[in-house]
């Protein structure tokens, strides 16, 4: 199962596709005893997609076959005893993906020309991922973070080694004068590769970086790079060898301390925001700021979901979850269209809003 949606990533599943691209979405629960009914629910949301694309006249027989066998594939693929909050599986001729979402999502089945990719961008985006870099003079490992985990990553070419005959590591200790190891001249090119591997994975997926090492080891990557310029640095040796729970346990405090910096640095922002009169607050009236491009900055509850109706008025309008026409993820979409006319956007602790209802925005004009 998929759990990185990298730009290049998100662009590839938005491309158009022969019709029928099925999008097949479920919540799923990562404890008992509510994961108990997620296999059940699961077969059935992929049995609906079946009999929809069953009673469409407009799919040929011969493609119905290929998509019915792409979501057959998909659903062999799904590992329930990892799930997180939400899945979501495409399936086109000749294609499926299974995306693991660690927010939750509506159960729906959607026949279009294009994969229903909202749920998620805002998955992603209530993630608040990060990249850590974590530096030895012979090893250099770059990790994937979000919401309480990092996993290994080997974009750029990472993890970066240095062989024994470039870096004799025991003989340094022996001697006792690890710090000249970062002022020796082998360590400078190999610390500048690594700059230059992670400049271009940050152009590629910019987020937060965090970067650990000794302190020797900041100062040296600060020295002969660019990449570190704005990181935050984890002084803690040994994590480049370090395996996933070692290093997010190291670098856990400073970044939920990072974390309330940020919250309050929107908080601030909002505030600032209303007496400018710069401000949306609630849903209807975000969405109407969204649609139009005009939100600079949307602060979300992490946990705040709404179901409306669009009855293509001014106003969207309450609406229970299952009725015909309501849209159960308005949320989501309002973070996706953030995201796409270039705000930011951020996921809150519930009740930090307000009155704002659970979602807000700064607008740019």
């Amino acid at each position: 199962m998929e759990h990185a949606l990298s730009p290049a990533t998100l662009t590839e599943l938005r491309r158009p596709r022969p019709y029928p691209a099925v999008s097949v979405l479920t919540p799923t629960h990562r404890r008992e005893p509510d994961n108990a009914q997620d296999p059940v629910r699961l077969r059935n949301v992929v049995a609906e997609a079946k009999k929809q694309l069953e009673a469409d006249p407009s799919v040929t027989r011969e493609r119905r076959t290929d998509v019915v066998e792409q979501l057959e594939r998909a659903l062999a693929e799904v590992d329930l005893a990892h799930a997180e909050d939400g899945l979501a599986i495409f399936a086109a001729p000749g294609e499926h993906q299974v995306w693991s979402l660690a927010r939750t999502v509506p159960e729906r089945v959607v026949l279009s020309d294009t994969f229903l990719t909202r749920n998620l961008v805002a998955a992603q985006a209530s993630e608040r991922p990060f990249w850590l870099l974590a530096v030895s003079p012979d090893r250099v490992t770059l990790w994937n973070g979000g919401a309480e985990h990092v996993v290994e990553d080997h974009s750029g070419g990472f993890p970066l080694t240095r062989g024994r005959e470039n870096f004799d590591a025991e003989r340094q200790e022996q001697i006792g004068d690890i710090p000249s190891t970062f002022r020796d001249e082998g360590t400078r090119h190999f610390l500048r590769d690594a700059d230059t591997a992670l400049t271009a994975v940050l152009r590629d997926q910019p987020r937060p970086l965090y970067i650990t090492g000794e302190q020797a080891a900041l100062s040296l990557l600060d020295e002969v790079g660019i990449a570190a310029k704005d990181a935050v640095h984890v002084p803690h040796g040994g994590l480049a060898h370090g395996t996933p729970n070692a290093v997010w346990q190291a670098v856990q405090p400073v970044i939920a301390a990072e974390d309330r910096k940020s919250i309050d640095a929107v908080s601030r922002e909002l505030v600032a925001a209303r007496g400018r009169k710069a401000f949306a607050a609630g849903v209807d009236e975000v969405w109407q700021n969204a649609s139009d491009g005009r939100i600079g900055l949307l602060a979300v509850e992490e946990n705040y979901r709404v179901t409306v109706r669009d009855d293509g008025g001014d106003h969207l309008i309450p609406a229970e979850s299952g009725e015909l026409d309501a849209r159960e993820d308005i949320v989501d979409e309002i973070v996706e269209r953030c995201l796409d006319t270039g705000a930011e956007v951020r996921f809150v602790p519930d009740g930090s809003l307000g009155d704002a209802k659970g979602i807000a925005g700064v607008l740019r004009y």
